[in-house]
């Protein structure tokens, strides 16, 4: 049940948040504008998700592609909710998934862009993808290294309903969130490589990268897109997922 008491940390906690990406944003010459809050629901309850989305969050974020499936029919209705798959993605979810989604930023493999745009013209659909980069070269994340991904450019081009619009990372646990940087900056330097490569109706204007303990160094490398989860619900029981 939501309690007023609960409902007035998660916008506490919503407008500092929004103070900070201001201040990444003076920082590095941008506007807040320029970036755009993904709220990690993993684990919220859905009565905080509500009350996010009555604070205007409307661009939700699951990692799990059926808890997105779900949650995106109980939050159905008039207000406008657009659910973001930030998870990684098994081909036998995609027609289920593909309906409900908004952006997939997971998209990790040829052979899982190939069953999405399969399955998108099946469906009739356009879906909007992020292709997902492995700079940690961390072997528990998933994602492209990025010489495999130079390599199969000209083939994600030639799909036909897939609509790449960007790129997505995982940045290393580190102590410090400067440390970092350095994954952010060559995701950025590595989408401008790509994107004087595309065609022109492929912008490449996405990056989702940072996340609650690093979305102010992200944002300073160009992030447009942050995954922030626990920074929302902080003070909240059972609140938060460290992303």
């Amino acid at each position: 049940m939501m309690t007023e008491r609960t409902a007035s940390r998660i916008a506490e906690n919503y407008d500092r948040f929004r103070q900070e990406v201001g201040t990444a944003c003076a920082r590095s010459g941008r506007v807040a504008s320029d970036v755009k809050l993904v709220a990690v629901t993993k684990y919220a309850e859905l009565a905080w998700v509500r009350a996010l989305a009555a604070l205007g969050v409307v661009d939700l974020g699951e990692s799990r592609p059926q808890q997105l499936c779900e949650r995106s029919e109980q939050l159905a209705g008039p207000q406008l909710v657009r659910w973001h798959l930030i998870g990684h993605l098994q081909r036998n979810k995609v027609r289920r998934v593909l309906p409900a989604v908004t952006l997939i930023h997971s998209v990790d493999s040829l052979r899982l862009i190939e069953r999405i745009d399969a399955m998108s013209q099946e469906l009739g659909l356009r879906p909007r993808v992020l292709l997902e980069v492995n700079l940690a070269g961390e072997t528990a994340k998933h994602g492209f290294s990025a010489e495999a991904l130079r390599a199969a450019w000209e083939q994600i081009l030639d799909y036909q309903a897939v609509q790449v619009e960007g790129l997505m990372t995982m940045a290393p646990k580190v102590d410090r969130p400067d440390e970092a940087r350095s994954v952010f900056r060559r995701l950025r330097e590595l989408r401008d490589a790509l994107a004087d490569r595309a065609h022109g109706d492929v912008p490449l204007a996405e990056l989702s990268m940072g996340m609650s303990g690093d979305f102010a160094t992200a944002i300073e490398e160009g992030a447009t897109l942050v995954r922030i989860g626990s920074r929302l619900f902080e003070g909240l029981p059972h609140g938060g997922d460290g992303v």
